[in-house]
C-alpha cells in the first residue's frame, strides 16, 4: 500500500527581520494509493514546501505523515522510498544519460551492474530515450533532460512520486505534451503521485483530484470539476478558471415579498432559486459568474445588464468581452462567430441557476449554481444585437 496520509502537517521559518513565517499551517488530507494528486496555487501559497516536507528535504514543525500506515515523519529521506522530480532537472553534467539514471540505484548497493541495466534499460524504454543514454545533458533538449530526470525517478521504483513543477521550464507545446507523457506513465505505473503545479490548466487536465492552496493553507480538496462548479470560497472561485470568476458586490433587498439584489450600477432579479439562500436584509453578498456562464440576448431581462463593449479579444472560438459594470471592470466568454465591434452595447444575461454568492466579508460560499441542466446547452435565443 503507498496511500499518503498527511495529519495537521505545518511548517514554520524563523526569519532574523520578520521572525517566524508560516510556511505551511495545519494541513491535513489523504492520497489513495495509486491516486495522482495535484497540489496548486499562487506563488507562496507553501505547494513546494509541503512536497520538500513529505520528501524530508525540510523538517517538520508539528504534525505526522503517514505512508502506507506507516509515520515516516521523522524518517531520514533517502528511507522513505520516494522519488522526486525537479524545476531544474537536476542532472549530473559530468554523467551520460544511463549514468544519471542509474546513480541513486548505484548508491543505495542493493543491485548489481546487470540489474541496474535492466532497470534503466526498462524505463528508457517507457520514457522512448534508449538512443540518448549516451549522451551528456548538454547535448540534450529540455523536454529530454526531463525524460531523463522521469526516467531516474522510475528506475527507483517508490512508492510514491513526488514531481515539483517539471514542466514549468518547457514552452508551450512541449509542455502540453509531456502533460500527456506523465498522464500515461502514472497510468501505466498506476503509481501514487504528487504533483505541485501553479498552472491551473495543468492542475484541471493532470490531477484526479486537486488540493488547491493559499498562504501555507488548505482551501479545497476535491475533484477538478468539483473545485470548478463547487467552489468553497472565493479564493477557490477565482483561481480555478480561465479567465477568472467575475465577483460583483451586491446587498440583499427584500421588498414585496420579492428578493432583488442591488449593485450602485444595476439591479439583479431573482426568482426562488436565490431566494431561499438569502433571507436577510441589506445583506453583503458577492454574486459571482464565470465569464463563460454569461449569455448575450436580444432584449433586456430582470437578469441581464446592458453594456458598452470596452475591448475585444477574439480567440477564434470565442471572444473575450471586456466591460464596466460601475467602477469595476468583468469579463464574458462568448462564442467567436458573434459579430461585435468595440463601443457596442449589448445586453448580457445573467441566468440564475449559473450564479454562485458568497458572503461579502467571510467569503465563504452561501451558494454555488445549480447543476447543468437544458438551460445550459445554449440553443434558445441567445443571439448577439449590435445596438449602439
Amino acid at each position: 500500500m503507498s496511500s499518503l496520509r498527511l495529519e495537521s502537517i505545518r511548517k514554520v521559518f524563523d526569519d532574523p527581520n520578520e521572525g517566524e513565517i508560516v510556511a505551511v499551517n495545519d494541513v491535513s488530507m489523504e492520497i489513495e494509493d495509486g491516486e495522482f494528486m495535484v497540489l496548486v496555487g499562487p506563488s507562496g501559497s507553501g505547494k513546494s514546501t509541503l512536497l520538500r516536507l513529505i520528501s524530508g528535504l525540510e523538517t517538520l514543525t508539528s504534525g505526522e505523515l503517514y505512508l502506507g500506515g506507516e509515520e515516516i515523519g521523522q524518517t531520514k529521506p533517502k528511507n522513505r522510498d520516494l522519488a522526486m522530480v525537479f524545476q531544474n532537472y537536476a542532472l549530473y553534467p559530468h554523467l551520460t544519460a544511463r549514468g544519471n539514471m542509474s546513480f541513486g540505484l548505484k548508491m543505495q548497493r542493493e543491485l548489481d551492474e546487470a540489474e541496474i541495466d535492466e532497470r534503466v534499460d526498462e524505463a528508457a524504454d517507457i520514457m522512448d530515450i534508449g538512443d540518448l543514454l549516451d549522451k551528456m545533458p548538454s547535448e540534450l533538449s529540455g523536454g529530454q533532460q526531463q525524460r531523463v530526470a522521469l526516467g531516474r525517478a522510475i528506475v527507483r521504483e517508490p512508492a510514491v512520486f513526488l514531481m515539483d513543477e517539471p514542466l514549468s521550464n518547457l514552452d508551450a507545446k512541449l509542455r502540453s505534451q509531456m502533460r500527456t507523457e506523465i498522464q500515461r506513465l502514472q497510468s501505466e505505473l498506476d503509481v501514487t503521485t504528487i504533483y505541485v503545479t501553479h498552472d491551473q490548466t495543468e492542475a484541471m487536465t493532470m490531477g484526479d483530484r486537486i488540493a488547491i492552496m493559499n498562504h501555507g493553507e488548505l482551501q479545497q480538496v476535491a475533484t477538478p470539476l468539483e473545485a470548478y462548479y463547487e467552489p468553497v470560497n472565493v479564493f477557490v472561485a477565482g483561481f480555478i478558471g480561465s479567465p477568472s470568476m467575475n465577483f460583483i458586490s451586491m446587498t440583499t433587498d427584500w421588498s414585496n415579498d420579492r428578493l432583488t439584489l442591488e449593485n450602485d450600477a444595476f439591479s439583479y432579479g431573482t426568482s426562488n432559486v436565490l431566494g431561499d439562500e438569502l433571507t436577510e436584509d441589506d445583506r453583503e453578498i458577492l454574486l459571482g459568474i464565470r465569464p463563460e456562464d454569461i449569455d448575450l440576448v436580444r432584449s433586456p431581462t430582470e437578469t441581464s445588464v446592458t453594456v458598452e463593449v470596452d475591448v475585444i479579444e477574439p480567440l477564434g472560438e470565442k471572444h473575450l468581452l471586456y466591460f464596466d459594470i460601475g467602477r469595476e471592470t468583468y469579463i464574458a466568454s462568448v462564442p467567436g462567430y458573434y459579430q461585435i465591434e468595440g463601443e457596442d452595447r449589448i445586453h448580457l444575461d445573467i441566468p440564475e441557476q449559473r450564479v454562485h454568492l458568497f458572503d461579502a466579508e467571510s467569503h465563504r460560499t452561501i451558494k454555488n449554481r445549480e447543476p447543468a441542466s437544458d438551460d445550459d446547452a445554449r440553443l434558445g435565443e441567445q443571439i448577439t444585437v449590435n445596438d449602439r
